[in-house]
């Protein structure tokens, strides 16, 4: 298990709940992130902004955490290629077991291999969020929804050009063109 950094700013220290169920406390914060947060495709990147909406709640097993989180994303639209900016929201919950009670789980056999487990209670945020906000990014995502794309001939932009085509040749044809081309040339030659 990695050590908990309790400068982090999307680590939380839940010593003011004080283990008792139903206390809770409610924040919001503005983080910056250090870490880019996504895929290769999309994602937001390291130094912009998370705005967290959050509540910590005490129940028996740990501490619940729910929320919400806002960002934007920047990629590159995958028909066009064009960059392009996704503003980004998330819901997330998530329960961060008390240590003593994640290994009583594990001892008797029922723990959870995903189970969050608070270090020296302090609980950190980043990997819930990160799940939270690559859930919501788009697999594959568009600058707009009707995106013309890039020409499959040449790799032009067809929103740049409308009326973008290439003349199709039968290639059963296509050795004819070229005695057409020397047909013209031989009868100006004639004339």
């Amino acid at each position: 298990m990695n050590s908990v950094d309790p400068r982090s700013p999307l680590v939380f220290d839940t010593r003011v709940l004080g283990r008792r169920a139903g206390s809770m406390s409610e924040f919001q914060r503005i983080v910056r992130l250090d870490s880019e947060m996504g895929t290769d495709v999309i994602a937001i990147p390291a130094g912009e902004e998370l705005e967290i909406d959050a509540r910590l709640e005490s129940v028996l097993e740990g501490v619940l955490v729910s929320g919400t989180v806002e960002s934007v994303a920047r990629g590159a639209c995958v028909r066009c290629l064009e960059t392009m900016s996704l503003p980004v929201q998330a819901r997330f919950q998530e329960l961060f077991a008390y240590a003593d009670r994640a290994t009583h789980h594990h001892e008797v056999g029922d723990d959870d291999e995903d189970q969050y487990v608070l270090e020296k209670d302090l609980l950190d945020l980043q990997p819930v969020l990160r799940d939270a906000v690559v859930l919501q990014l788009p697999f594959q995502p568009v600058c707009r929804t009707d995106c013309p794309g890039l020409c499959s001939e040449c790799g032009q932009s067809l929103a740049d050009d409308l009326e973008h085509s290439h003349e199709i040749i039968d290639p059963r044809w296509a050795s004819l063109t070229g005695l057409l081309t020397d047909g013209v040339h031989v009868e100006e030659k004639r004339n």
